[in-house]
């Protein structure tokens, strides 16, 4: 099988070097609108070969490891695909894409997505076990031909995720709160500090806790941007709930109800059975 990887930062790059230890994968093809990052991820061995768009439309399989925007923008270019091409997006919002996928592919397409990362991004950011022991979510799998599901499912259990099937509406609300809220929340509070301690101070004082929350605002601006327009409503929900509780927090501290206070956290703790 020959598989095609559009994007060539950490999901693209991290999926190539996942793939290559699938046998039955005979050849893995890059393409990157970035030329800096067409030459990093050949010389990192991200992939076998650099291609063009039009010949990446030969390959048996087509990943797009790209902005969630730009994944509606190329899905229109590729009308004209074999039927027997499967075309997986890795996109962190399942609904808007769905819903922009032309009709001509819609049983190509696979929409997946992987709960996997890490703050850094580009071709040097690959990391070979990125997708091991994390979840894959794949959506609205009815409308998906039989054959793409299955290579689907082979590719994903092969390099060692954990396959759950969701709605992708339901999909959205869930990654509101357990994603992009914590996203939006680590570079409000990256910009809360930037904009009243000095550099030095940050250094010196930051701990374990800071750097844990602010941590995942050094993800990319474009990239979460893009994310946060195509799951607005839901994001737009999951901080207004959460300002909700946060006013609570202040509302107790001001009023020095310290006991309701500390039962509040002790209830936030429980979380942690869960996890």
């Amino acid at each position: 099988m020959k598989v095609g990887i559009i994007g060539l930062g950490l999901m693209g790059g991290s999926l190539g070097l996942a793939l290559k230890h699938i046998k039955f994968i005979s050849n893995i093809c890059g393409f990157d609108h970035n030329l800096s990052h067409c030459e990093e991820a050949l010389k990192l061995g991200l992939v076998d070969e650099i291609v063009s768009f039009a010949e990446i439309k030969n390959c048996d399989m087509i990943f797009l490891a790209i902005p969630v925007e730009a994944i509606i923008s190329v899905l229109q270019n590729l009308k004209d695909i074999p039927k027997e091409t499967t075309i997986v997006d890795l996109g962190s919002t399942k609904e808007k894409i769905l819903k922009s996928v032309p009709k001509e592919i819609r049983s190509n397409f696979i929409a997946a997505h992987p709960m996997a990362g890490t703050e850094k991004f580009g071709p040097s950011a690959a990391i070979e076990n990125l997708y091991h022991d994390s979840v894959v979510v794949l959506c609205d799998m009815d409308e998906s031909g039989d054959n793409h599901k299955n290579r689907a499912i082979q590719i994903f259990s092969h390099i060692g995720m954990k396959i759950v099937f969701m709605n992708s509406h339901n999909h959205d609300i869930h990654a509101s709160f357990i994603s992009h809220l914590p996203h939006a929340l680590s570079y409000a509070l990256a910009n809360s500090v930037m904009g009243r301690e000095d550099p030095k101070s940050i250094l010196l004082l930051a701990g374990g806790g800071f750097k844990d929350m602010s941590r995942i605002a050094k993800s990319s601006p474009l990239m979460w941007s893009d994310i946060f327009k195509q799951n607005r409503d839901n994001l737009v929900n999951a901080i207004n709930l959460f300002e909700n509780e946060l006013s609570k927090c202040k509302s107790m501290i001001e009023q020095e109800r310290w006991e309701e206070l500390e039962k509040w956290m002790g209830n936030a703790t429980t979380l942690h059975k869960i996890l």
